[in-house]
């Protein structure tokens, strides 16, 4: 189950010396300002967090206590907030604005009172309720930094005078969150524990997927009547316990911060991975399937080549039937929706990406990257190549068939190839990906017919792949009759209708070809090779021609067949003794 895996993962993490996740109860939070006070509840100075300069300031990160999940209504945390809840201050000059800052700061007193009761003997909470209590903010107000405070409304919090850490992490403050809160319901079983808890009625929001609302949405939520049943509110419909609830939500944070290792986008879903021990994968499965850091592609292919010569050695490390975990989030209105979860062990994991990397290998030209990212390949069927037009559900399908080593998706194939007719031009990525799909479904369907191969294959005769080598043995006809001047090739124009429609094509191609081999003989060029390899090509062609139209595999090996010949002729070969091509 998804949720217990990340709770597991939270409670490996919380056991973790080495680790400074948030204990139950609290969450890690930017807080620009500290507000440090002395023990008798006055303001010394306001103390700035933030390192570096301009826009480009970034504020230190402290564990505070757990936020309130805040909409419309006025909700205060404990010991940090905005400026209109630790001082009332309101964010405009209307008589509204006004009030809503009175009472967030009344609301923001009466949680320190509620939570800590009189008497109190911790010198930092008694500072803080000394300075609110007093109300005077006036030489706050007088420091250089409190035009920005008003105007851009960071997080503030307190700090004791001589203390290193804030008050909010003092250790009455740690007890007093951390101490069971029997009043505030019946214990229930928790849904990923089994245990005995009080359920939460609101889960912590999940932040840092991408597209998704910049305040957090949810995973488990139940806003409307419709998802709720017999009487029961909120989380009560299916109950989590407190720190079950807590325990996933921060361990999916954690893997979603800005900085993890353990992150990576494909198309629109936010992934992140974990082990359920430590393990070496969980910082290389980043490099084998997304996108490398601009000027580390090296590093990148170097995992890759390393994990492929395991796999074939069959020599993997016996850590490797560790659980492993791989979860793809997308936005979904205010909620996240699940675009797929993995749950796998290590070894196969490795097993099924090595294959993924057989399945898709192409030959390339120099340029062309060796390991294709799952992020390039996905740009290769979007529209102008750019990841807002991947399709939505697109990159989860592929993602979860790499993963699981099931067929890829068919829509793949339908967009590679519709990208190879619009734009008349098979990239490296395209065909790859077709020669991928093409595979993969070949083994799956137990198929005895052979399939597309990685380089050129001059004895396959499937008619969509020698109609592919047919066009482009024609393109470079072409090419050899008009010479270097040649800005515009019948790929740019007759492409998409010799994929789909070949009969009618072909005959106007035969035609030009024709034309275009006399004139390179005119020119006194030798053609021998080229009528050579023309006929060989043709001789595949069964005896009733070229049909009217093509099926979407056989488009698609249309596109590899040209590819794999282009490829070709730009392969370097041996000369004859008449310096002919061979």
């Amino acid at each position: 189950m998804m949720l217990k895996a990340l709770a597991d993962y939270y409670e490996r993490l919380h056991n973790d010396p080495d680790c400074a996740i948030a204990p139950p109860g609290f969450e890690t939070k930017t807080i620009p300002f500290l507000v440090v006070l002395s023990k008798e509840g006055k303001f010394l100075n306001l103390r700035d967090t933030r390192t570096g300069d301009g826009k480009k300031k970034v504020a230190r990160a402290f564990v505070v206590p757990q936020g309130e999940k805040k909409a419309a209504g006025i909700k205060a945390n404990l010991l940090w907030d905005a400026p209109q809840y630790l001082f009332g201050v309101p964010k405009g000059d209307s008589e509204k604005d006004v009030k809503r800052a009175r009472e967030a700061f009344a609301a923001f007193r009466q949680r320190i009172e509620e939570t800590f009761p009189e008497p109190v003997d911790d010198e930092g909470i008694l500072a803080v309720k000394r300075f609110l209590d007093v109300g005077d903010f006036s030489a706050l107000a007088a420091t250089a930094e409190w035009a920005e405070i008003i105007e851009a409304t960071p997080n503030l919090s307190f700090l004791l005078e001589g203390d290193t850490c804030l008050i909010a992490q003092r250790r009455a403050v740690l007890e007093q969150i951390m101490r069971p809160n029997a009043s505030a319901g019946g214990l229930q079983t928790c849904l990923l524990t089994g245990e005995a808890d009080i359920p939460a009625r609101l889960n912590a929001a999940i932040k840092g997927v991408w597209g998704a609302q910049s305040s957090g949405a949810n995973i488990v939520s139940f806003n409307l009547d419709a998802f709720c049943s017999f009487g029961k509110k909120q989380g009560l419909n299916a109950p989590i316990g407190e720190r079950a609830a807590f325990a996933y939500t921060t361990a999916l944070n954690h893997l979603l911060r800005r900085e993890s290792r353990q992150r990576m986008q494909v198309g629109d879903a936010s992934t992140v991975f974990w082990s359920k021990e430590p393990n070496p994968i969980e910082d290389d499965f980043s490099w084998l399937l997304g996108e490398p850091p601009k000027g580390e592609e090296e590093i990148s292919c170097g995992k890759i080549r390393a994990l492929l010569g395991a796999v074939k050695s069959g020599v993997l490390p016996v850590e490797d039937d560790l659980p492993f975990y791989v979860l793809g989030l997308a936005p979904n209105a205010s909620r996240i929706a699940v675009r797929f979860w993995c749950e796998d062990s290590v070894k196969e994991i490795k097993q099924k990406i090595a294959r993924h990397f057989e399945d898709i290998e192409m030959v390339r030209a120099p340029h062309d990257r060796e390991f294709l990212s799952l992020f390039q390949l996905l740009l290769s069927v979007s529209t102008e190549s750019k990841a807002d037009n991947i399709p939505p559900n697109l990159a989860g399908d592929v993602a979860r068939a790499v993963l699981t080593g099931t067929p890829y998706p068919r829509t793949l194939l339908a967009g590679a190839v519709r990208r190879c007719k619009a734009e008349q031009k098979v990239t490296h990525a395209r065909a790859a990906l077709i020669k991928g799909v093409l595979t993969r479904n070949a083994r799956f369907t137990k198929t005895t017919q052979k399939e597309v191969s990685v380089a050129l294959d001059r004895t396959y005769d499937n008619i969509g792949y020698v109609l592919g080598r047919l066009f482009a043995v024609l393109e470079r006809i072409q090419e050899q009759a008009q010479g270097k001047g040649l800005n515009k090739t019948i790929r740019d124009t007759y492409f998409s209708a010799a994929a789909s429609s070949p009969l009618v094509t072909f005959n106007r191609l035969d035609d030009l070809a024709i034309h275009y081999l006399a004139k390179i003989r005119n020119s006194g060029k030798s053609i021998k090779w080229l009528e050579i390899l023309l006929g060989e090509v043709k001789n595949l062609i069964p005896k009733e021609g070229a049909p009217n139209i093509l099926s979407l595999e056989n488009q698609g090996r249309f596109s590899v067949g040209y590819y794999h010949q282009r490829q070709d002729f730009f392969t370097k070969k041996e000369t004859t003794e008449e310096g002919e091509e061979q």
